[in-house]
């Protein structure tokens, strides 16, 4: 029997994106489950057999962020909580120094891409591949090479960023920021994802950039600070989401897409690696400065996704609270402070608006 077109292609990209992540785990390669369905799915992507293209549910990534959100929410106890308080200066310092090293790399990704300072602006501070792109239209600047440098950003850092750390970074004392385990259970984590896709929807309506992880997140942290949640989430959902989302990544991987802005994908990889540099540098002096274990610091300014960098501090055993709380407060500062700071750059002459500067 012959599978219609469109669930043959679900089905392939299913199986590849597994394929790839049992591949990369029997490998023990940090992240396996996100980075092997990342290049199952790209080899789709790329290669398409039988002419099928890659075929992800949209369902996929929102479904991922929720598990990924409750995951995450579900390591903030309340002592936790009251470390990260104490953490909270150099936490909002680290979401400067990202924003400023993202800015310091404009002049390189206009120089090579050929873009203009508007574009390079959006294109080059790590502020999540959504909330750049929402901000960029908002403020009129072109969409596709925002998008596809943010993109290319986040498979640069997720590539680069696990083995980095793995291989140089120190791991410290994570005890203030572990939260006690909890105990599985059935109905309870079947409650959890319910009343979580329900946050996720609410949140939504709010026209908050990725509303899927951020409701559920903070739905588990409330739950968690009072000991009120009522089941763990079982590592084999946790390994199921980054299947969904390295999917989701993969399945952008086209040959349309990799060798169709060769000079805007040069200036992304370049930047993207002396991104990593800056913050890896800024985020080994903010450890030692303020006394925090190191890999989660540099984990924590590290210029990728939250969901992305969420995962990759569990799966390299790093402190999921901090993490987050880093990557959480540099996204809410670029929701709130790059429209104005563009607005007062074009104010100010730096920028203008409609062509180069």
């Amino acid at each position: 029997m012959t599978l219609p077109p469109p669930l043959a292609a679900h089905l392939l990209t299913l199986a590849a994106a597994v394929a790839g992540g049992f591949v990369f785990a029997l490998l023990q390669v940090p992240l396996a489950w996100m980075i092997g369905a990342m290049f199952g799915t790209a080899a789709v992507a790329w290669f398409r057999p039988a002419g099928l293209a890659p075929a992800v549910h949209p369902a996929a990534r929102p479904a991922a962020l929720i598990v990924i959100g409750l995951a995450f929410g579900q390591t903030f106890s309340g002592p936790v909580l009251a470390a990260l308080l104490g953490a909270a200066p150099a936490i909002l310092i680290a979401g400067f120094l990202s924003i400023f090293a993202g800015i310091a790399t404009m002049p390189i990704f206009t120089r090579m891409a050929g873009t203009d300072a508007r574009t390079a602006y959006f294109a080059t501070i790590p502020g999540g591949v959504i909330v750049m792109a929402v901000l960029a239209q908002r403020e009129g600047a072109p969409l596709a090479p925002v998008t596809l440098a943010q993109t290319l950003r986040v498979l640069v850092v997720v590539l680069v960023m696990p083995p980095l750390l793995s291989a140089i970074a120190p791991h410290g004392d994570y005890s203030a920021f572990v939260a006690p385990r909890l105990a599985f259970d059935g109905w309870g984590l079947a409650g959890m994802l319910a009343v979580g896709s329900v946050a996720a929807l609410l949140l939504r309506r709010t026209g908050i950039a990725n509303p899927w992880m951020i409701g559920p997140c903070f739905l588990a942290i409330t739950a968690a600070a009072f000991g009120q949640l009522p089941s763990a989430v079982p590592g084999v959902l946790i390994d199921a989401a980054q299947v969904g989302m390295g999917a989701g990544l993969g399945q952008k991987m086209t040959k349309d897409f990799l060798l169709g802005a060769r000079r805007l994908m040069r200036a992304a990889l370049v930047s993207s690696l002396l991104l990593c540099l800056f913050c890896t540098v800024f985020g080994a002096g903010l450890a030692w400065a303020m006394g925090l274990p190191p890999s989660a610091v540099m984990l924590g300014m590290a210029p990728g996704g939250m969901p992305e960098m969420g995962v990759t501090a569990k799966a390299l055993g790093v402190a999921v609270p901090l993490v987050l709380a880093f990557h959480l407060t540099r996204t809410l500062l670029c929701n709130f402070l790059l429209g104005p700071i563009y607005r007062g750059l074009v104010a100010l002459g730096l920028f203008r608006p409609h062509g180069s500067a």
